[in-house]
């Protein structure tokens, strides 16, 4: 049975939300940069420390990571930064 909501590998980036991680002091721009952006089809990309291993048994009961994702880290600022960005539902 699919899945209600599956990820578009073709949506392409659009915009950044928020600021950059070099703008937030985030990085030392050599590698590393946490970020968050709107693909083409609203779809949201997070680019963050993959620290799925590190949470798995950890996890609120009502929250589950399928085979085929992972939970990623961003500094908290960034997606306050981010907000303004962001419509209301």
């Amino acid at each position: 049975m699919p899945r209600p909501w599956e990820a578009n590998p073709s949506a392409r980036f659009t915009r950044r939300l928020g600021k950059s991680a070099r703008e937030l002091g985030d990085t030392d721009r050599k590698d590393g940069c946490p970020d968050i952006w709107q693909l083409d089809n609203g779809d949201i990309a997070v680019i963050g420390r993959d620290l799925t291993a590190n949470y798995a048994e950890h996890l609120p009961a009502d929250a589950t990571i399928a085979a085929d994702e992972r939970l990623v880290i961003i500094p908290g600022h960034m997606l306050s930064h981010a907000k303004p960005d962001i419509p209301d539902a």
